[in-house]
């Protein structure tokens, strides 16, 4: 009995004693910041796995690297370059994902303005961009520098000095990893001019393009090109491969390009090894009132027509010829006979309007006469 209450006695000391240490929480931590200053600081004292919350539009006068994972929500404000900026080690990147263990959300935030990119995901690094806005930036808005970019939701402004630079898919000299470029949600750009686009420098021999199932905006490879396509597989940008650069995709697809009058309407396109329908097609052009498409062919002389059982391996171009409606000749109508009246049936029960002449009511009352004469003349005799 004396062993048993000991043991009692025991346990609930050890239960005191756990409730007595304090609680440690699995919760990330979380860090503010308002200027450049408060910025730095906040990435380099957050956890990791933490966040860092934009609290004021920021300008910033040199690149930030980011080694750990995080997020930093720019709760609808701006992270601005300075006209001061300060190189590091040559990256002029305003923020870089670098190695495997740097992995950069950026969600709901605009960049503006730098000497060189946006974002960098760097040699494994990881950069996943929801809600972003990236414009003005003098080499490009997004440099996959054999590291991992996730599009969730992005919108490029004009970047690029002379020609527009928005997604460049690149390696550098000393990276060790291949770039991958995921598409998961939109993907919108004030220029149609190289969305996304393989550096040719020689240094890029191999990279990979995933799509997931529920992303709006594609990018394929569609024989030597890379292409954007909307989510009716219309062709918004396309860039070429460099030679001697091997793709890694989900979406093999060839281009469409319909021709209507001798322009190019729309470009879209198809899985390669496809077929297609006339009417999928149709689906794609719009003819005014009046007229409808008669016919697609292979050549503008409308001479060939197109072959609709044939599969597509290879790009092709396909014209639309457009006519007016056939208007079929009204079929005559034979005039309608009109119905002849009926002779009106006589009415039995129709009474005499024949206007009476006085001859029968004159020998009634000669009738009656005789009768009482003849009753006057009786009652004499008897008398």
């Amino acid at each position: 009995m004396k062993n048993t209450i000991k043991i009692m006695l025991f346990i609930t000391f050890i239960l005191l004693a756990l409730l007595c240490i304090p609680s440690i929480s699995n919760a990330a931590s979380t860090e503010n910041a308002t200027d450049e200053s408060t910025l730095r600081s906040a990435i380099e004292n957050v956890d990791d796995g933490g966040t860092v919350e934009i609290q004021n539009n920021i300008t910033v006068t040199g690149p930030i690297v980011i080694q750990k994972e995080l997020t930093i929500d720019g709760n609808g404000y701006t992270i601005a370059g300075s006209t001061e900026w300060t190189s590091t080690s040559g990256n002029q990147t305003m923020f870089t994902a670098q190695f495997a263990a740097g992995k950069l959300t950026l969600k709901d935030i605009d960049l503006n303005n730098g000497p060189k990119y946006g974002v960098q995901a760097y040699d494994g690094g990881t950069i996943i961009l929801n809600n972003v806005s990236i414009t003005g930036f003098r080499y490009g808005g997004v440099l996959v520098n054999g590291g991992n970019v996730e599009v969730i939701d992005l919108h490029l402004g004009y970047n690029g000095t002379g020609t527009n630079n928005g997604i460049e898919i690149d390696k550098g000299a000393a990276a060790t990893n291949n770039p991958t470029l995921t598409m998961n949600g939109t993907l919108t750009s004030d220029s149609t001019e190289n969305v996304v686009r393989p550096a040719g420098n020689g240094h890029l021999t191999e990279f990979t393009i995933t799509n997931t199932e529920n992303t709006t905006n594609k990018v394929v490879i569609a024989g030597d090109k890379v292409v954007l396509t909307d989510e009716n597989n219309t062709v918004i940008s396309e860039s070429a491969v460099p030679e001697n650069v091997t793709t890694n995709t989900d979406e093999t697809k060839v281009i469409i390009t319909l021709m209507v009058g001798g322009e190019a309407v729309k470009q879209i396109t198809i899985d390669k090894g496809a077929t297609i329908t006339a009417e999928l097609l149709k689906g794609y052009i719009t003819v005014a009132d009046g007229y409808e498409v008669v016919g697609f062919y292979t050549n503008q002389e409308y001479t060939d027509e197109f072959d609709f059982t044939k599969t597509l391996d290879t790009d092709a171009t396909i014209y639309a010829r457009i006519g007016e409606i056939s208007q079929e000749p009204e079929t005559p109508q034979e005039p309608e006979e009109e119905p002849i009246p009926e002779e009106p049936k006589p009415d039995n029960n129709e009474k005499d309007d024949v206007p009476k002449t006085g001859v029968e009511n004159y020998l009634g009352i000669a009738v009656l006469a005789m009768v009482v004469s003849l009753g006057s003349i009786f009652l004499i005799k008897k008398d």
